[in-house]
Formats: C-alpha cells, sequence, structure tokens
C-alpha cells in the first residue's frame, strides 16, 4: 500500500480551514474522516498486483554502444482496470548515466481481461550478462488517492558483447588478402608455398620460378605462380592477468586485445585457415576450439563477452603447457599479452624455446600513447622528469620486444587505435612471405 501526493493535498488542504476557524479534534476528524473512506474506496477498487501474468520478450544479446529492446507483456486477469506505475529494474550499467529513470520507468492501462506490452530499451555501458532485476507495480484507483503495490520476477537476460570497432578496417586487409591471392586485377602473386598455376615468362620474372619441364614441353619459357598457403591453424590467446587490467584510455588493455582479435580472425576465416581462442590466466578462462569458418567468429564474440581480467599474475608455465596441447601441429601462435619486461622476462623467456621449435609466435601487445605524449614535455622541472619517466619505458619496452625477435617471435607493439590493423597487417605480411 502506498499513499499519492494527491492524497496528501486533500489532508492539507482540509486542514487549513479547521486550523484557521476553530483548531480542534472534531473538526481534524471530520475532514480526515471522508478522506480516509476515500482512500479506502480507491484502494478496494485498484487492481490487485499479485494476481498480474507477466512475460518477456525481445534482444537477446547486444553489442556493446549500441541498444537493446526488451518487451514485457502484462496480463490483467483481474475483473478490475489495471492502472499502474512500471518500474523495470536492471543494473546500473544497463543504461547511460542519468538515463535510468526516464528509461525503466512506465505508465500503462490494462483494461480487465486484457494484456499490454511496454518495452524498456536498454544501452548497456559494459560487456558481461545483464540480468532483468524484479519488475515492480503501484496499482492505482481510479481517484489516484491510495495504490496497491507489489513486485514480480521476471528473468531475462541480456548478453552484451564486444563492439567490434575494428571491423572498419576489413575491407583494406581482405583487399590485400584478395592481391595476395591474385583474385584481383593487379594480378600480384603471393609468395607463399602452395603452388597456384603456370603463367608465361615476362621480362622480370624471377628466373627461380621457371618450370623448365613445362617450357620444354610447350616450347615457350613457362614460370610457376604461387598463392598464400591456406588451411593453416591460427592459435589466438588472450592474456587476462592483472596486466590486461591496466586501463589505456577509457578502456582496459583487455578489451583492446579482443577487438585486434576479432579483426585478426575476420580476415583469416576469409583466407580459409582455421583459428582457435584460448584466454588464459592461472587457468583457462575461456577456449574455442574445431568451429566451421562461418561459426567461429560469433562464438568468439559470444565467449569474450563474459572475459573480465583477473588480478593475478598470468601462469605463463600453463599457458605455454595449455597451447602446446591445444596445437599439436605446427601453428601460427598469436600471444595478446604485455610487453612489461619483468612479466616476459621472468615468466615467457624461458619457455620461449618450447614453442618457437614447434610454431610460429606472434606476439601483440597494446601501448599506452600518454607515455609517447609524455617524452616531448618541456619547460618545467616536473614536465623534464616526465619526459624522462617516459623515454626509460619507452626503452624498457624496445629492449624487450629485441629479445622476443631474437628468440624468433615477431613482435606488434601499437596503441589501442591501431593495434588491430597492426595485427592483420603482420599476419598478411607472414602470410605473404610463406612463414605460416
Amino acid at each position: 500500500m502506498a499513499f499519492t501526493g494527491r492524497a496528501a493535498l486533500l489532508a492539507a488542504l482540509g486542514s487549513i480551514p479547521v486550523g484557521v476557524l476553530g483548531p480542534s479534534w472534531t473538526g481534524m476528524l471530520a475532514v480526515n474522516a471522508p478522506i480516509a473512506l476515500a482512500c479506502a474506496i480507491d484502494y478496494a477498487l485498484a487492481a490487485p498486483v499479485r494476481p498480474l501474468q507477466l512475460a518477456r520478450s525481445g534482444d537477446t544479446s547486444v553489442r556493446l554502444g549500441e541498444s537493446a529492446d526488451v518487451h514485457l507483456t502484462i496480463t490483467n486477469p483481474s475483473p478490475r482496470t489495471l492502472r499502474a506505475r512500471i518500474r523495470d529494474a536492471w543494473p546500473p550499467s544497463s543504461w547511460l548515466q542519468g538515463t535510468e529513470v526516464a528509461a525503466s520507468r512506465h505508465t500503462l492501462t490494462v483494461p480487465s481481461g486484457e494484456r499490454r506490452r511496454l518495452t524498456t530499451r536498454l544501452r548497456p555501458t559494459r560487456r558481461g550478462d545483464r540480468q532483468a532485476a524484479r519488475v515492480t507495480i503501484r496499482s492505482y484507483g481510479p481517484l489516484g488517492l491510495l495504490a496497491r503495490q507489489g513486485h514480480h520476477t521476471v528473468p531475462w537476460t541480456v548478453r552484451v558483447l564486444p563492439p567490434f570497432a575494428s571491423r572498419k578496417h576489413l575491407p583494406s586487409r581482405l583487399a590485400r588478402l584478395r592481391e595476395l591471392d591474385g583474385r584481383t586485377s593487379v594480378l600480384t602473386r603471393g609468395e607463399g608455398t602452395e603452388f597456384d598455376s603456370l603463367r608465361d615468362y615476362v621480362p622480370g620474372d624471377d628466373t627461380r620460378s621457371i618450370d623448365w619441364r613445362a617450357t620444354a614441353r610447350q616450347h615457350k619459357v613457362a614460370v610457376r605462380t604461387w598463392r598464400p598457403e591456406r588451411d593453416r591453424h591460427i592459435l589466438i590467446c588472450l592474456d587476462t592477468g592483472r596486466t590486461a587490467a591496466g586501463r589505456v584510455g577509457d578502456a582496459p588493455r583487455l578489451d583492446s586485445a579482443m577487438d585486434a582479435a576479432l579483426l585478426l580472425t575476420a580476415l583469416a576465416t576469409r583466407a580459409g585457415d582455421r583459428v582457435d581462442l584460448l584466454a588464459h590466466d592461472r587457468r583457462p578462462r575461456a577456449q574455442v576450439q574445431a568451429r566451421s569458418a562461418a561459426d567461429t567468429l560469433p562464438a568468439f564474440v559470444n565467449a569474450m563477452a563474459t572475459l573480465e581480467p583477473e588480478l593475478v599474475e598470468t601462469d605463463t608455465r600453463t599457458l605455454v603447457s595449455t597451447i602446446l596441447r591445444s596445437a599439436p601441429r605446427r601453428s601460427l601462435v598469436v600471444l595478446l599479452t604485455s610487453l612489461d619486461a619483468a612479466p616476459v622476462e621472468e615468466g615467457l623467456l624461458p619457455l620461449l624455446p618450447r614453442l618457437t621449435q614447434r610454431h610460429t609466435v606472434l606476439l601483440a601487445s597494446v601501448s599506452d600513447p600518454h607515455v609517447a605524449e609524455m617524452t616531448t614535455a618541456r619547460g618545467t622541472v616536473e614536465a623534464v622528469y616526465e619526459a624522462a619517466a617516459g623515454t626509460q619505458s619507452q626503452s624498457a619496452r624496445r629492449r624487450t620486444a629485441e629479445q622476443l625477435t631474437r628468440h624468433g617471435v615477431h613482435v606488434v607493439d601499437a596503441t589501442p587505435d591501431t593495434l588491430a590493423p597492426a595485427l592483420a597487417d603482420a599476419y598478411l605480411a607472414l602470410k605473404a612471405a610463406g612463414r605460416l
């Protein structure tokens, strides 16, 4: 039961003449008794909340930054008309800050024996599963003096997926892939290791590509052409340890790594390669294996939706063992992790020979653009110290990258905005050189 502002206003207005003309308990009772009776009648005429039947429908997934519509159908089986205000409660991160009240509250009238549908529009601000809380209903009588109040629990889950902002780079990389594969008018052949076709020799061709047997049969010089390898195996490993929780700009490093992994996955599946996913810190957090080309990217997006960085040190030994089990044959292993000196030198470097002797390893890391800005600071003592700190940090990252390169690892170190296209370019370069 809930009193409304209308009932309080009537009581206040009725008490003013009594207080001015002759304050007494009798006068107060004479004014408030009819109001109390009207409230009781209004409460009795309000539709009961408990018998209402509620059901949900609508979107079950949405990309971060986009909107999802969840419908709530309310059926009124009682003999009285339902005049209600409804609060459809969701977690605070289901809306942009400041918009929750307008988005979650609804006014509804449902005649007896009928049903109505209302829509709650969500605009989540974080990845993961958003589960509906309870639906609170305040049912008013025809006078609007007193209301019945209750709640129903109507389960529904909306999964908030990674935004995949780097998909804008996909068309240009696919064009480069088609060029490598010789399917465009440029007729540029890749330097892969899979034989494609024979064609006539033209001045400038590499003489090592001449097929002498075909030349003897055709009585003209023929050269072999090659195409990038297909059906290669790629294992993308996301480090979800403490270094992935560091924020660069407005987002954790893990989010930038996910975006780069999605662009690489979309590109590699179009190139005919098989792509698997492993997210790991002290133990595997997510794993996607043996999916068809059409199902790979949706499976990756769904698996990444609930991933959050753990504030623990990554167990590199367990990670390497899991990689070797997941990729028994030669593969391209893409490690999306940190280039910080301590985790790499103490954890990864001693174990690299186990990986590089069997696989091609590509390590991608998110760098902080603010550090580059610090190196240009001048003018004050504090600015000079900032510049020195930024330069020292960059030097440490370069030394770590050089150590990895000496061990046969291909390193990509880029800012959040450029990591995804840089990783895709590194993949295309390896593919063109026949290094997969």
